[in-house]
């Protein structure tokens, strides 16, 4: 899977949740923002330290969990 290397997920980091790159960014609240209906070009915008590859991560993350599959078999 692509970029999935963005992902991680340390207990001491948000309670554990996945995030981006180590940043206290949590993939929910890009889905979040997704969903409430911004792009990802205003995202970006509104949030210069994100990158396209950050929600294209969190997008692919988000598909490997409702799909069942475990991280490890995306290798």
């Amino acid at each position: 899977m692509q970029h999935l290397e963005r992902i991680t997920i340390d207990p001491n980091i948000c309670h554990g949740k996945p995030v981006i790159r180590g940043m206290r960014w949590p993939v929910e609240v890009i889905m979040d923002m997704l969903g409430s209906g911004m792009s990802i070009d205003e995202i970006l915008e509104d949030h210069p330290e994100l990158v396209r590859e950050d929600i294209l991560a969190s997008l692919n993350y988000a598909k490997m969990l409702v799909s069942g599959r475990l991280i490890s078999q995306a290798a």
